[in-house]
């Protein structure tokens, strides 16, 4: 068997597209995001996507990059992904080193991955050198059957909204995402997020349907909203729902997450994904009450390579 190892050519989409639903089913992968992700990196980014190809076909990859959005310099993230079918042969650590030596070249200090909670991902993860920092649960809810709650008459004031209904002006809803994004709990801050990378990595994603994105405004401003991304086959996720600080306590979150769900629903979608850091209660909350159940469980990482 020969292995080669390159970087991503726009062919390689669809069989990195399979080759991520089968290792991980929790997280929406298509051709066209895929493509897109690495087409319309930022430079500072330094991405590189880089393949496993096993006698013609792509067993692994991994995407690698500098955490650019971020206040703090030198961080990194590389998570390699290897089909069940080929591991243990050496690939998962070859893309690793790859996007290691990249990294280190582009300035990293501290590179992130994520390792599923088995015993084989982690003991592959503290044999390269990374330390398990915390654990991230990712969940699954049937809508089919899903028995969500019935909408009701809004507060005073409050009302929702499409993310479609911002084409004319999106910057309020960027404002809203940065806020949000910047107190999201992680490892790596990303707390200096730049509007006109926010308009090309979520605003014009292809994966991301903003008429099934929920915005809540109170009096006008928005106060909350969740961001849906699908796959065209039925799948939705929840790529990012928040609140602003000045609204938080008021269950704007569940509200725009409910009515993101109902009209996934009625749009033909047949089941919801989404992700919860294990520190952020009150989400987890929500989505219990939803009806969403763990169906994965992930540990972020971390190395800090030495420098030579």
């Amino acid at each position: 068997m020969t292995l080669t190892l390159r970087d991503f050519r726009p062919s390689d989409a669809k069989a990195v597209a399979d080759l991520r639903h089968a290792v991980l089913p929790h997280l929406i992968s298509t051709p066209r995001g895929i493509s897109w992700h690495v087409a319309s990196a930022a430079p500072a980014q330094r991405l590189r996507l880089f393949v496993a190809v096993l006698d013609g076909r792509v067993a692994g990859c991994v995407i690698s990059g500098l955490v650019h959005d971020s206040s703090v310099p030198g961080q990194a993230v590389a998570t390699p992904c290897v089909h069940p079918g080929h591991r243990r042969a050496g690939i998962g650590g070859a893309l690793l080193s790859a996007a290691e030596e990249h990294l280190a070249a582009a300035g990293a200090e501290r590179v992130f991955a994520w390792a599923s909670d088995t015993a084989g991902a982690r003991a592959f993860a503290e044999r390269r050198g990374y330390r398990r920092t915390r654990p991230a649960r990712y969940l699954r809810l049937g809508l089919a059957g899903a028995a969500l709650p019935p909408p009701g008459d809004l507060p005073p004031g409050v009302r929702l909204h499409t993310g479609a209904d911002f084409g004319a002006d999106p910057y309020p809803l960027f404002r809203a995402d940065a806020e949000v994004t910047a107190d999201e709990p992680g490892d790596a801050a990303r707390d200096a997020m730049a509007y006109e990378d926010w308009l090309r990595h979520t605003w014009e994603h292809p994966d991301n349907d903003l008429q099934l994105t929920s915005v809540v405004t109170v009096d006008g401003e928005i106060a909350a909203f969740s961001l849906a991304t699908t796959d065209g086959i039925g799948r939705y996720s929840s790529g990012m729902t928040g609140t602003r600080r000045a609204f938080r306590g008021r269950g704007l979150a569940r509200l725009a997450k409910t009515d993101s769900l109902r009209r996934a629903r009625d749009a033909g979608c047949t089941e919801a994904l989404t992700g919860n850091d294990a520190s952020n209660a009150p989400m987890a909350a929500i989505n219990q009450s939803l009806g969403y159940r763990t169906c994965a469980t992930e540990w972020r990482c971390v190395r800090e390579p030495a420098r030579g």
